[in-house]
């Protein structure tokens, strides 16, 4: 039993391995090849087992395609070890990738690297943009939900920070319980996972303790690191819709006290659009390059678990109760007002930061519209536009 135990391990290990060296795209593209390599390569699950899970993920905040990838280690796995196996697998790559962006992004000097890092600004606007246009598409189709979105644009600008951002989360919430009921199709299925409740419980419970207690010991204790952990974990937190939702979030958190500028933040962002994996693992590049220490690889350590622990956890405590939960039509109200509210945040965050950090010439504008056009019009990989947009901004920085 043992031995089978490791090989189905290290078979798990290997295949998301294989998926976090190779999958491009941002976390649809992800779920798509998740359903090409375990439902019709491997066949580890059904067609509706796999539609269950992704509704399951989609439910909950946090990273939807690494808590896909989780469930189904647990799935595979038959426990909780599977699933950090295929978490680790998957976001390694990119997360190594992002470490060394960061420490050579610090010896980038000169007009040339200057003008790739200004280009990597501008594939941010172009990427923020285009999941804007996306998620209004299918998360605001009616004028309940633009209400919603426009709301949340408003409290995010006057109230500011990570609690605007809350209270536009909560507010979308409760306005989906208003307005939002019997939009949409019923969620039916079953997941049916080895789960017990003691342990979801358990899960639960931590992520509660952690989110409310560890921002009181880091303020009574004056720790840097618990600082740290706990803007990362809050971050990860409060993020429903995608994980572009992260970038917002996270500016509240490391830019507005001065840990990470404006410009190395959306520099690492454009970034991350270029590699493989999960769009979490820039934090593991906001933990490296943040001001005070923890940083190096302590601090991407520290900021890679704590953006990601929140949703491992939910999803983790969340399996022995979902079938009951999402049936429920008061739950999914809830749902669809939050996600109306993220794409309202998320839009705020494009004029600021991301626009005005990147975005000072004509020529700037023209360039951040080409990409917007690349990735929404031609269909072109989020890699290769990083590469385009990099090189146009070095050259321009050289005219």
């Amino acid at each position: 039993m043992a031995e089978k135990s490791a090989r189905s391990i290290a078979e798990i290990f290997a295949a998301f391995l294989k998926l976090g060296l190779t999958s491009f795209g941002g976390p649809i593209a992800h779920l798509g090849y998740f359903r090409a390599e375990f439902v019709e390569r491997r066949k580890w699950l059904s067609e509706s087992s796999y539609a269950d899970i992704v509704a399951l993920c989609q439910f909950l905040p946090g990273p939807a395609s690494s808590q896909v990838g989780f469930t189904l280690g647990i799935l595979r796995g038959n426990g909780l070890i599977g699933g950090l196996a295929a978490w680790f697998a998957f976001t390694m790559p990119s997360a190594l990738i992002m470490f060394a962006f960061a420490l050579g992004a610090t010896a980038l000097t000169g007009p040339f690297a200057e003008g790739i890092l200004h280009g990597l600004k501008l594939v941010a606007v172009a990427v923020v943009a285009q999941a804007i246009w996306g998620m209004a598409n299918s998360l605001t189709p009616d004028r309940a939900r633009a209400a919603i979105a426009l709301a949340a644009v408003a409290i995010v600008v006057f109230v500011g920070g990570s609690f605007g951002q809350i209270g536009a989360i909560a507010l979308g919430a409760v306005a989906g319980l208003w307005l939002c009921r019997g939009d949409g199709p019923a969620l039916t299925g079953q997941l049916g996972f080895s789960v017990s409740r003691q342990h979801g419980v358990v899960a639960l419970a931590l992520f509660a303790v952690l989110f409310l207690v560890t921002p009181l010991v880091a303020v009574r204790t004056g720790s840097q690191g618990l600082a740290l952990f706990d803007a990362f974990y809050r971050s990860g937190s409060l993020v429903f819709g995608g994980g572009h939702v992260v970038l917002p979030l996270l500016q509240a958190e490391v830019v507005t006290p001065g840990w990470v500028s404006n410009a190395d933040f959306l520099a690492g962002y454009g970034m991350a659009q270029a590699v493989p994996g999960p769009l979490f693992t820039f934090a593991a590049y906001l933990g490296a390059v943040t001001g005070p220490a923890p940083n190096g690889l302590a601090g991407a350590v520290i900021a890679l678990i704590a953006l990601s622990l929140p949703g491992l956890l939910l999803v983790y405590g969340m399996l022995p109760f979902w079938d009951a939960l999402r049936l429920r039509p008061m739950a999914q109200a809830a749902m669809r007002g939050t996600n109306a509210a993220v794409v309202g945040i998320l839009g705020a965050a494009l004029y600021n930061p991301v626009w005005t950090s990147a975005v000072f010439t004509p020529r700037d504008f023209a360039v951040a519209l080409a990409g917007f056009l690349l990735l929404t019009v031609w269909k072109l990989a989020p890699w290769i536009v990083v590469v385009l947009l990099g090189t146009t901004g070095a050259i321009l920085r050289l005219i």
